[in-house]
């Protein structure tokens, strides 16, 4: 079954996040993209560039946000990312698959 995970950042500045409902309203999108990354890639503290839902088709990640808080994301999970400011977060591919992914850009 998807999940679908907020990724925002609070009052505090930091990255939080929460698994919610899998309701995803009908809305705009800016820009749809595909991105691939290797097996064993990583991406360091970094802040989300856009408004977007992040589809993973392939590969199984571990976020951390600055607060140690953990969270893996799934093939079939989306993930809501707008914690475009403060201190963000960070991903590791944590099997041997790679991060196979679409990015749905939304307007802010």
């Amino acid at each position: 079954m998807s999940r679908l995970i907020e990724l925002w950042t609070g009052d505090d500045g930091e990255s939080h996040y929460a698994e919610r409902e899998f309701d995803i309203p009908i809305q705009d999108a800016l820009r749809v993209h595909a991105t691939v990354t290797p097996a064993g890639g990583t991406y360091e503290w970094h802040t989300a560039p856009h408004r977007q839902y992040v589809i993973t088709l392939t590969g199984t990640l571990r976020f951390t946000t600055r607060g140690g808080d953990e969270f893996v994301v799934a093939p079939g999970d989306v993930l809501l990312a707008h914690d475009t400011v403060g201190g963000g977060h960070r991903w590791e591919l944590i099997d041997d698959q790679p991060w196979t992914r679409i990015y749905v850009e939304l307007p802010q």
